[in-house]
């Protein structure tokens, strides 16, 4: 097995919305804002290589929606989805799998592009995962979150005839699966094995760094208690596990490990994933 990091770029959101109850002065030492108060996220994927199977997990933004839509999340940076394959040594079309730890815009997007004037799968030879309690709750959204349920990113993929539930067990060889259901219904986080660690795919269980102690949780979250529960009980299994956490929205860390302390689990480690 072999992983490589896909960078798709970055985008800004406000710093407040990112970290809830925490006050500024507390999360901008972690996290400086601009001038509008808005901070850096990356949307960072990861590339599984492993065997005859080719597997991306999120695909970030994508580059389909208005100006207007992407007025409001300023993307910059010299990476994007495509770039970021091709520099990895593939193209789209050698893609098996295409997984999707859930349906927010910003992990979703890029599955899908506009050619001459209709939806395609970017990836056209690769089979598309979500689950199904997860597309029910996307495709049928609650007012908080519809915004971020865009159905130009959703439908095509079912329409398509390339999507599948994952309901059970994992699909491949050497990743699990951990459901959590504070950010959004039953969102996936793999873990993978590789090197004889454990490689957990974070997605906005753990956007950064600076949300690992407990009380940091995103005001976009639709149930945050459960989610402070969820990150307790993962984040405690990590530092005794010795887990590897892979960070899709740090703007700088790609991996942390975490550790006990007396004021709970908190930062270890920071390291890229090619120093594994």
């Amino acid at each position: 097995m072999r992983l490589h990091v896909i960078n798709t770029g970055f985008f800004k959101l406000d710093g407040g919305a990112m970290f809830g109850v925490v006050p500024k002065s507390i999360w901008q030492k972690t996290n400086p804002p601009d001038a509008n108060n808005l901070c850096t996220w990356a949307m960072r994927c990861l590339l599984i290589e492993d065997g005859d199977k080719l597997i991306l997990i999120d695909n970030g933004i994508g580059t389909k929606q208005n100006e207007k839509f992407f007025s409001h999340y300023f993307l910059h940076g010299d990476d994007d989805l495509r770039k970021s394959i091709h520099k990895a040594g593939f193209s789209e079309d050698q893609l098996t799998d295409m997984f999707l730890t859930h349906l927010h815009f910003d992990h979703c997007g890029g599955g899908v592009e506009i050619q001459n004037g209709k939806p395609e799968l970017t990836f056209k030879n690769a089979t598309y995962w979500s689950n199904t309690d997860h597309w029910k709750w996307a495709t049928e959204p609650n007012p908080r979150e519809k915004a971020s349920f865009l159905t130009d990113n959703i439908l095509p993929m079912k329409s398509s005839g390339q999507l599948k539930f994952v309901d059970t067990a994992s699909p491949f060889n050497g990743i699990d699966l951990h459901t959590v259901s504070g950010h959004t219904d039953k969102m996936m986080i793999p873990k993978i094995h590789y090197k004889n660690k454990v490689i957990c795919f974070m997605a906005d269980l753990l956007p950064s760094i600076g949300h690992i102690p407990l009380p940091y949780v995103m005001a976009y979250d639709t149930r945050p208690l459960l989610t402070m529960k969820e990150k307790e009980e993962f984040l405690n299994e990590a530092a005794d596990r010795e887990y590897v956490l892979f960070l899709e929205h740090d703007p700088v860390h790609e991996c942390c490990t975490v550790k006990r302390t007396e004021k709970g689990v908190r930062l270890d480690r920071t390291f890229s994933l090619s120093e594994l």
